[in-house]
């Protein structure tokens, strides 16, 4: 988040626009705040909002019948975790993320790597985003490079992307890519447990190295391994309009 919204974040007693607290809220992006605004689904101390208003402190704003609240620091990062380090918020487990990132605010990941995968994971405080981002059957896409023990074939491939039975289901059919002899990219739309590596051992390949390098807009780019960054505020407009109209009901973790 910039300088200039944490700023705001900051001066608790200054009013703020409505369709900014909302996406501050983590409700929806600005654009589909001002929608809920004009359709008159917005409240202020009980009497409709309108568009361009400013919110005081201390003022209770409701979408519908839901109560919002604007969090002291929304906060999302991106990380780029290290082979290891394990997705878990048991501080007892030594090499867990949360111990790792030793952030200052409670933060948590959307969507889990295992242990021995790498790459981008995000984090946040915000749970609309999480579980809006981790559900299933809203279809959003996590990227992966993915590098086996065998040179690829067509027939892999082909195998791949098609749908692999694994776990007593079959997988989605997925878009596959090789960029090497021995690694391809793949692009999910489900987060089976270790899914990846479960499709690559059904049809006989093992998995040297696993790294995701997209979530949905997000991508890891060149962030360095082990360090984070706080997504910009066009990236942070970008995912609030691509799940705006997805379900929040909760969902299970993609965890590869």
């Amino acid at each position: 988040m910039s300088n200039r919204i944490r700023e705001e974040f900051l001066q608790k007693k200054e009013p703020v626009r409505l369709n900014k607290y909302l996406s501050e809220s983590g409700v929806c992006s600005r654009r589909e705040a001002d929608r809920l605004i004009e359709s008159g689904k917005v409240t202020v101390d009980g009497k409709t909002a309108h568009t361009g208003m400013r919110v005081q402190p201390g003022q209770t704003v409701k979408v519908g019948r839901r109560v919002v609240s604007r969090q002291d620091e929304m906060v999302v990062l991106a990380v780029n975790k290290p082979r290891g380090i394990v997705c878990t918020e048991e501080r007892r487990e030594r090499d867990s993320i949360v111990r790792f990132l030793n952030y200052p605010i409670r933060v948590t990941y959307v969507g889990r790597l295992d242990k021995d995968s790498r790459g981008l994971l995000l984090m946040t405080n915000n749970g609309d985003i999480i579980n809006k981002m981790m559900r299933s059957s809203n279809r959003h896409e996590k990227e992966y490079r993915v590098t086996v023990d065998k040179e690829i074939t067509e027939d892999f491939l082909s195998r791949m992307s098609s749908g692999v039975p694994i776990l007593d289901t079959v997988t989605r059919p997925c878009r596959v890519r090789q960029i090497g002899k021995y690694t391809f990219s793949i692009i999910l739309t489900q987060g089976l447990n270790r899914q990846i590596r479960r499709m690559c051992e059904t049809l006989g390949y093992a998995v040297r190295d696993l790294v995701r390098v997209r979530v949905m807009n997000i991508r890891l780019g060149n962030l360095k391994e082990g360090q984070y960054r706080k997504l910009t505020d066009e990236e942070l407009e970008e995912l609030y309009s691509m799940i705006e109209d997805s379900s929040n009901a909760a969902g299970g973790k993609y965890g590869r």
